[in-house]
């Protein structure tokens, strides 16, 4: 297992420290105090593009090589990045067709990171020049152990240009898609306010104009604009892997930063990475999504990762206080070290500190850091991350070979959420990640393991989803017509599936077809009839009926959908307006199987109800009983099943164990009531269960 720091040692020489005689000479005070807290990797040269050639065909390695020959000797391996998410100035000056133009046609400047069109064939043969040019003077150093390509691609925006060479590849997209243009003005729907078009060329990028513009053009461009970013990444994870075959590469990835498909960016590399959010601001429940999204991104069995490793990294985990917020709050004892365990519990087996320590200069010196500015290490923060150093080196050989594993699946298209937010959207308030995520916090908070997965598009995809107990697919908004008959197929082979409103209102091609939900009537017994679309605070009460037991009054907000049933079992009714009494909630067995349709949006406690009424259908368990407020996860082998528990709470929580409990990052007993501190952190075996 790899604990690490994102170091930026161009930071760290005369005059920022180090001396006139020796510029460099912090990096061995920098290694020393690394190694003390028990750190064994470093990623660096992720922005070092306009350092390492400062004039064109100039290049000047020599510095990072000294940098890393310093890390080597003190024990520590190396994350190289590629440094083409920050292009130099001069490139820019040199060849200004390579900056962004934005809707409006106007460019966006030179003179920070990611000033580029990724459509550019210039920018794509200085990438090649400045990513063969490192690989051939560094990629054979014994440090190396992986590649990080690029940072973050598509951020701020970057996923989408509207430059001439971008409407060149556009077109030669579309051309490949549909081969004629009937087949597309057809598709496309291009018949709708006469924007029917005759030859490629006439085909638009969807700029600023004055109405909106075709959603399917959209939806396409948006599919576009993803295939080029992950091409960048492939091309960029060609080159590494032709010249350094032995050296796993990966890029860093944060969920819905940008509008990439992710299952895709994971296919171009061999472990995904994460850049994580933890400890800014958010709930556990919502950093746990991220991560179990990202986990699930790329299988085990095609995962190759530094040291013969399957899992995740964790690129960039923060040390302290972002600097974008707007409020920068000082994080608090103990959570980093807690949010770094939750990352672990999930599968992660590298994870890097993001910074190592705060930069004096630039937009981010108040990031937080491992260390602070004064750099002693006699700060708050390297003393926790030297207690996590401590821990990892007890975890990281009983950990070894354990994963995570579920029984239930939430099914995630990043397709359908491009389809989904579009201007002339149902409810411009209805958001698929927070539909998405209601589900996935009734679990996390009953400590119940998930999966994420795309919707069957093939026969490997259905036999994956044949593994899971449960599979969810929350608004589904755009589904094609073999991915419902495999939806229906695990189903009728015996799985249990809850669909939701807003699902299949489109095919792949945006059109809709003639009866809701398109090719599941049969599956879910029903026939959506029409949908009552509701304003923020306008909801519809609901009646449960039979074995379906609710902890509270339960309503429908955003979006009812009108039912009319056909052969399912109605579980839960709405109580007002013209279509009072009708099916809100329904059941219908199907084949071997069931699928259970919820036709509305509720509040949270309504998504727990749901899922304490479905652990008893299906044999559900929480890992282990604990109180509410308290997150536990599970690795496990073929020999053993290892348990962390968190306190997310700012105060103690009690716990009662009824055997005597061993902590594996402690080495302490205990039985019977143990007060948990705040953002405490266990770790158990089976052997211990409570």
């Amino acid at each position: 297992m790899h604990i690490g720091a994102d170091y930026y040692p161009e930071h760290w020489v005369f005059p920022y420290d180090g001396t006139e005689e020796a510029p460099e000479s912090r990096w061995d005070t920098d290694a020393e105090l690394m190694a003390k807290a028990g750190i064994n990797v470093v990623r660096l040269g992720e922005f070092s593009w306009g350092l390492c050639e400062r004039e064109e065909g100039k290049f000047d390695f020599a510095w990072l090589k000294r940098c890393m020959d310093v890390v080597h000797k003190a024990g520590i391996q190396v994350v190289l990045g590629t440094p083409t998410a920050a292009p130099p100035v001069w490139l820019l000056q040199k060849h200004p067709a390579i900056l962004p133009l934005d809707e409006n046609g106007l460019p966006r400047r030179e003179g920070t990171r990611r000033a580029y069109c990724l459509n550019s064939d210039i920018y794509w043969e200085y990438s090649k020049k400045i990513v063969k040019a490192m690989v051939d003077a560094l990629g054979k150093h014994e440090a190396v152990i992986a590649w990080q390509i690029d940072n973050g691609i598509g951020r701020h925006d970057t996923e989408y240009s509207f430059n001439p060479e971008t409407r060149k590849d556009w077109h030669a997209w579309l051309k490949a898609k549909y081969e004629t243009i009937e087949n597309l003005n057809e598709k496309l729907g291009l018949c709708v306010w006469g924007q029917v078009v005759s030859d490629w060329e006439q085909v638009v990028m969807p700029m600023r104009a004055p109405a909106v513009h075709n959603p399917a053009l959209v939806t396409d461009w948006r599919r576009f604009s993803s295939d080029t970013c992950v091409s960048y990444i492939r091309m960029q994870a060609d080159l590494l892997h032709e010249a350094t075959p032995d050296i796993p590469v990966t890029t860093t990835i944060r969920a819905f930063a940008a509008e990439i498909d992710l299952f895709d960016l994971a296919d171009a590399i061999d472990f995904v990475s994460i850049d994580s959010q933890a400890a800014i601001g958010e709930q556990a429940a919502e950093i746990a999504f991220g991560i179990d999204l990202i986990r699930c991104l790329k299988k085990n069995d095609k995962i190759k990762a530094p040291a013969g490793e399957d899992g995740f990294w964790v690129m960039e985990q923060k040390a302290g206080s972002a600097a974008w917020e707007g409020v920068n709050s000082t994080v608090r004892p103990g959570v980093i070290r807690k949010f770094t365990h939750q990352l672990i519990s999930r599968g992660a087996n590298g994870v890097c500190f993001f910074y190592w320590r705060q930069p004096l200069v630039g937009p981010e010196k108040f990031y937080g850091g491992v260390l602070n500015h004064e750099g002693s290490g006699n700060n708050r923060m390297y003393k926790e991350i030297c207690q996590i150093g401590e821990e990892i080196k007890k975890l990281a050989p009983i950990l070894k070979g354990t994963h995570v594993v579920a029984d239930t699946c939430i099914l995630i298209n990043f397709e359908n959420n491009w389809a989904i937010d579009q201007p002339l959207a149902h409810n411009k308030f209805f958001k698929q990640k927070e539909h998405i995520l209601a589900y996935y916090r009734a679990l996390h908070d009953k400590n119940i393991p998930v999966d994420f997965a795309r919707p069957p598009s093939d026969d490997e995809g259905l036999e994956e989803l044949k593994k899971y107990r449960l599979v969810i697919a929350p608004s589904l908004h755009m589904l094609d017509p073999g991915q419902a008959q495999r939806l229906a197929w695990y189903v009728y082979e015996g799985g249990t599936l809850i669909g939701t409103c807003n699902t299949a209102l489109i095919d792949e091609h945006h059109i809709a077809p003639k009866g809701y939900p398109q090719e599941l009537i049969d599956m879910f017994g029903l026939t959506v009839k029409e949908s009552d679309i509701l304003p923020p605070g306008r909801e519809n009460s609901l009646n449960f009926k039979g074995s379906f037991k609710t902890s509270k009054q339960h309503f429908g907000k955003l979006w009812c959908d009108i039912i009319e049933p056909g052969e399912c079992q109605t579980l839960a009714t709405f109580s007002r307006e013209f279509y009072s009494g009708s099916p809100a909630v329904t059941i219908n067995e199907y084949g071997s199987g069931k699928a259970i349709y919820i036709g509305t949006v509720g509040h949270q406690e309504f998504y727990s109800d749901v899922f304490a009424w479905l652990r008893a259908q299906l044999g559900l368990y929480s890992l282990i009983k604990v109180p509410d407020t308290v997150e536990v996860s599970m690795r496990q082998s073929e020999e053993s099943r290892l348990y962390f528990v968190i306190n997310h709470q700012n105060g103690p929580v009690r716990i009662n164990f009824l055997k005597t409990t061993h902590d594996f990052l402690t080495g302490e007993k205990f039985s019977g009531n143990y007060d948990m501190p705040a953002h405490g952190v266990l770790m158990i075996d089976e052997r211990n269960r409570f």
